[in-house]
């Protein structure tokens, strides 16, 4: 009986310490992060740990030179792309990968891979490999002391994929093609009962697109509405690159005072802009 009762009681600490530890909330020695970015008509999704240096060496205790790295910590780093894209003139498909790199000096690979499902590296195998490819190391001249990831530097379809730690940052250069998309897009709207005319010229005039056409979609949708000093304001610009100095005033001057009725403090500065232009 002794026995069974010593036996019930450390069977009841051991289930009281285990609940104990499973309510116990700690902070993560590295923390996890991610980040989303939209890029061009898709997004890119980053996943991963960002461990920190604590006083170790970055290329002999956590990232050493010419080995496999996981780009993080614990779990391998996953990064998605909901469209194809390029990374520094490479095309990937549209997908989920593991990024993996192996650093170094001057210089670090990039790696992709299709196991995305991994603790570390340490199951990583080449033969996955999806792409890889080496870019250069640049030296910063402040110490992070997280390793982190991000994007800088986003425009429709260009972007830059950032490596950052210790004193060193690797740039990874992506590219979508948003035109091709965007154009057939357009061509396909413009068929139906009610075109974006307001978008499509808008698009464009910022792309380098026939001015004309751009001119005449503004026009029709500047006489929908026109106390919308936004219409004026972008039929003025078009005007304007196009060399007509004189319409672009003229036009601008009445975005000014459609803005001024409105109250729109943004497009009288706006207008105003395009009409001191056009004056000079």
């Amino acid at each position: 009986m002794k026995k069974i009762s010593i036996l019930f009681t450390t069977a009841l600490i051991g289930l009281v310490c285990l609940n104990a530890s499973a309510q116990l909330k700690m902070p993560q020695s590295s923390s996890s992060q991610t980040l989303i970015q939209e890029f061009g008509l898709g997004k890119v999704t980053v996943k991963y740990s960002r461990p920190n240096i604590k006083g170790r060496s970055l290329e002999k205790d956590l990232a050493p030179y010419g080995e496999v790295w996981r780009t993080g910590a614990n779990d391998a780093t996953v990064i998605t792309f909901t469209d194809a894209v390029t990374l520094d003139g490479n095309p990937v498909a549209a997908g989920e990968y593991a990024l993996f790199t192996i650093p170094g000096k001057d210089e670090w690979t990039i790696i992709l891979n299709k196991e995305t499902k991994q603790w570390g590296s340490y199951q990583y195998k080449q033969s996955e490999d999806v792409l890889r490819f080496k870019v250069k190391t640049v030296k910063l001249n402040d110490r992070l002391e997280t390793f982190s990831i991000n994007f800088s530097d986003v425009m429709p379809s260009s972007a830059n994929l950032d490596l950052l730690w210790s004193n060193t940052r690797v740039t990874v250069k992506m590219t979508t093609d948003v035109d091709t998309k965007v154009m057939a897009s357009i061509n396909e709207a413009m068929k139906s009962e009610k075109p974006p005319f307001y978008p499509a010229a808008v698009y464009y005039y910022e792309n380098g697109k026939d001015l004309k056409k751009a001119l005449e979609w503004i026009s029709i949708a500047e006489a929908g509405d026109q106390k919308a000093p936004w219409f004026k304001y972008q039929k003025a610009r078009i005007q304007l690159k196009s060399g007509d100095k004189a319409g672009a005033a003229q036009t601008a001057k009445a975005g000014v005072e459609a803005a001024k009725a409105m109250n729109n403090a943004e497009y009288i500065r706006l207008n105003e802009k395009i009409l001191a232009e056009a004056s000079r």
